[in-house]
């Protein structure tokens, strides 16, 4: 009886033990002159060591994957070389055409290569290839994990090179990566992270070479091993990538049409400084050809933030933003004066309006980055923008007046990452806005940390904050109170100050029973919005929360999680209770790969709102709510996919209440064509809000406003091999805002019943349709031509003929619209390529 149970014990061992210790893959150098094409024919595959015993993730982890996968890895001194097979039967392969970067919930297998190049457990390179050889690539940080399958910033785009082919027992892939794209220490010899991973989409089948545990908190953490990299030489890192463009733009004025020849040229340069080390540059960038913004009525007390969509801010730009005081639309973006220039149009008309800029042009921009040996990363970020300038002419006499709307400005951050054992980091970042003049300037220097246990299962974080307003910084009233003034010139202005932010949380972030607790503490003056964003300060936070996840397939569940979290906010100056939240949900995903999730989350009490009324240290009371909802998707294997989102709040106040509804659908017509459609509708009766006037004391009033928002998308892509393909996207948006009755606010928050004031009532139309036909014609090169339609006036469509949504979009397309037409060529120009031509 002893025996039998003693080799029980040794067999589990055994088998913890293998799942603990890392695989290893040994490199082979080679001399071959490799042709990527898909094909593993070249006698130096054979060489190569195989990398195989694939385990599952999901939806079962820890079991063997259902096919068989091989790997093997090639290097010299110009790339490394990956070339895998992945045995499968061939009429179970999927092969959709994707967009590049978005081969995730769609009809495709996929094989991808990780390689954390510093072995520092912490940053990595993702290098991904569909059935149908469209690529993907991410860059891998930190937080980086393998639960959702979005690997890292996929905003990262390399120039890399691969090919597929499908065979009679499955399909192959070779990869070509140039140390072009990666970052790496100048070691003789080295050993790299190594992680593979398969997706099969029949079965929704995910399996990695060595095992990631979701029970593990991180992903570069459970990496393998790629062992014996001798005397790497890497070429010299340079290559340029010049483009022009042109087009017409025609906007609809309030009276006339303006037209506009549009026509640029610059270049982005990259230049390896060592193996570790780069600098990018891009001189005079043309930003055109991006995805319009998710525009709105914006009501709220704060500013909305934007998706940033321009290349030169989204590619390997993880580094500055690690403490998340990097804004990139902060740099070129409107004109701090160009609504002051279209309130003076107002107030005199005497005079017209020649030209206003709507963006801040963008001189040059240089990012400086990489890693050492010693795990200690350093960026430096550079932007200058030009000074802007209205043009207004004087009726009377045809003169020609100019007003700077924005001064010359340089932009600046500076970050050092030191990478600790494991997991933890410790950051220093410090961002600066310099303007020209006497206007005003900004610093704000940030420690940030995250220490963690060896096993990943604990984490201690924190950051310290600190900021710094200085130079003239016009008064504009308002919550700008909290700040002293002075006069200068007969202008008011406020004086210089500073502020603080700083923020703990401990937490047990890996196993099935997880929980934190955190304090976040922001001064009533810390201002990181020259270059960063904070919706508003002057708060602090006590937060705690606790979920039991279960990773592993039980019953009808493939996993599910529960949740409950809990959050009181307090005014930090003066020190006041302003509300406590509470929220629980529930997380299913069922073996038929259905997701569901409910959610139930509460204001128990009357929430005093320090914000709505922006007003310094004035608070509106808003009843007691709870929120129930529902929300999930179907199986997006099939042809038909559809997501939902139901939400329902009764408030304490009478006559009050909310609901949310959102409902998706996505149609695959073919593996080259698909349409997605999605519809978000949101209404509240006597919603709470200031009404955006005041009393004749200056008191703000408030209103209470029947809300209406509905949003309507379509998205489509038709993909003509994996190089050319052709997006589009329409989005419009309504807004309807009727108001009740209107009321001041008492000392106490309470409402004060007052008069009711006729025009204030909105009703809001936003429309957006960008087109782009995008041909990668080359390894880096591309054209592409763009079409973007934009409503011209967003008030244009009257509310009281069009009271509901499909009258008001059938008014909108009555409307003006503006109309741009832009061709963008772009060349990638790799200088070790050029050198060996001649």
């Amino acid at each position: 009886m002893l025996r039998p149970l003693m080799l029980v014990v040794f067999l589990f061992g055994l088998v913890l033990n293998i799942f603990s210790q890392p695989k290893s893959l040994t490199a082979l150098k080679t001399t071959s002159d490799l042709q990527i094409d898909g094909n593993l024919d070249d006698a130096a595959w054979a060489q190569a060591p195989v990398a195989t015993g694939f385990v599952q993730n999901f939806p079962s982890f820890g079991n063997t994957a259902s096919t068989r996968t091989e790997v093997r890895i090639l290097y010299d001194n110009n790339a490394i070389y990956i070339g895998a097979h992945l045995y499968d039967d061939p009429s179970k392969i999927r092969k959709q055409f994707t967009a590049r970067d978005g081969e995730q919930r769609q009809d495709v297998d996929f094989f991808a290569v990780f390689l954390d190049t510093y072995n520092d457990q912490q940053n990595g390179f993702m290098f991904l290839v569909t059935s149908k050889n469209v690529q993907s690539d991410s860059k891998l940080n930190q937080n980086s994990n393998a639960s959702s399958g979005d690997f890292g910033d996929k905003s990262w785009d390399a120039v890399w090179e691969s090919n597929t082919r499908i065979t009679e027992n499955g399909w192959t892939v070779e990869m070509k990566i140039p140390y072009i794209s990666l970052r790496f220490a100048a070691n003789p010899l080295q050993t790299w992270g190594l992680q593979f991973t398969r997706f099969t989409r029949i079965n929704n089948e995910s399996v990695f070479w060595n095992p990631v545990d979701p029970n593990v908190n991180g992903f570069v953490n459970q990496f393998g091993k790629l062992t014996d990299l001798e005397n790497i030489q890497p070429p010299l890192r340079l290559s340029f990538s010049p483009y022009v463009s042109t087009g017409l733009r025609i906007n609809p004025k309030e009276s006339r049409t303006a037209t506009e020849w549009l026509r640029n040229g610059g270049m982005d340069v990259k230049y390896g400084l060592n193996e570790s080390f780069t600098l990018d540059v891009t001189l005079i960038p043309d930003f055109g050809q991006v995805i319009s913004d998710n525009v709105i009525n914006n009501l709220a007390p704060f500013e909305i933030q934007f998706q940033e969509n321009r290349p030169f801010f989204t590619e390997g730009t993880e580094l500055f933003n690690k403490a998340g005081l990097f804004y990139s639309r902060r740099i070129g973006g409107i004109p701090s004066g160009y609504y002051d220039t279209e309130r003076f149009l107002d107030l005199n008309p005497g005079y017209t309006l020649q030209k206003n800029p709507s963006v801040t042009q963008l001189y040059n921009a240089i990012k400086f980055s990489g890693r050492n040996a010693k795990k200690t990363g350093i960026g430096i970020f550079n932007a200058v923008t030009a000074p802007m300038h209205a043009r207004l002419r004087n009726i009377n006499n045809g003169k020609d007046s100019l007003i700077e709307t924005e001064p010359l400005a340089n932009y600046n951050i500076i970050v050092i990452d030191q990478g600790l054992k494991g997991r933890s980091s410790i950051t220093f970042t410090n961002t600066n806005v310099m303007r020209n003049g006497h206007d005003r300037d900004a610093n704000v220097s940030s420690l940030d940390w995250a220490l963690y246990t060896n096993d990943s299962k604990y984490r201690f974080r924190g950051t310290t904050r600190f900021s710094n307003i200085f130079g003239h910084t016009p008064f504009s009233g308002g919550i700008n109170l909290i700040y002293d003034t002075v006069t200068r010139d007969g202008q008011l202005y406020v004086k210089p100050y500073s502020g603080y932010n700083t923020t703990v949380q401990f937490a047990k972030v890996s196993g099935q029973i997880q929980y934190q607790v955190s304090n976040n503490i922001t001064s009533n003056t810390y201002d990181p919005n020259d270059l960063g964003y904070i919706q508003f300060a002057n708060q602090v936070n006590y937060n705690g929360g606790i979920s039991f996840n279960q990773f592993t397939p039980v019953g009808k569940f493939v996993m599910y999680r529960y949740s409950f979290d809990v959050q009181s906010r307090f005014l930090y100056k003066p020190y006041r209770f302003s509300e406590v939240e509470l929220r629980a949900s529930a997380f299913y995903y069922f073996k038929n790969f259905w997701d569901l999730t409910l959610s139930v989350s509460s204001f128990p009490i009357t929430q005093k709102d320090y914000f709505e009324l922006r007003t310094h240290n004035q608070f509106v009371n808003k009843p007691a709510e709870i929120t129930f909802g529902i929300n999930g998707s179907s199986d997006s294997r099939k042809k038909l996919f559809t997501s939902w989102v139901f939400a329902y709040a009764p408030r304490a106040q009478k006559d009050n209440h909310y609901y949310r509804y959102q409902v998706g659908l996505r149609y695959r017509f073919s593996d080259k064509f698909s349409l997605s459609t999605n519809l978000i509708n949101q209404y509240e009766n006597n919603q709470i809000g200031f009404a955006f006037i005041r009393d004749q004391w200056n008191q703000p009033i408030i209103g209470y406003r029947h809300f209406t928002e509905t949003v309507s998308l379509l998205t489509g892509i038709y993909n003509f091999n994996s190089r050319l393909n052709l997006t589009m996207r329409a989005r419009h948006y309504w807004n309807k805002v009727i108001y009740n009755r209107f009321f001041t606010v008492d000392n106490d928050g309470n409402h004060v019943p007052g008069n009711f004031i006729p025009g204030r009532d909105e009703n809001y139309n936003a429309f957006n349709l960008d087109a782009f036909l995008t041909w990668d014609f080359r390894l880096g090169s591309r054209v592409i031509l763009g079409w973007k339609n934009w409503l011209g006036n967003s008030y244009a469509v009257n509310g009281i003929s069009h009271r509901n949504y499909f009258n008001n979009l059938g008014g909108m397309f009555g409307a003006s619209h503006g109309n741009e037409i832009t061709c963008r060529f772009i060349y990638f120009l790799d200088y070790n390529q050029f050198k060996r031509k001649n």
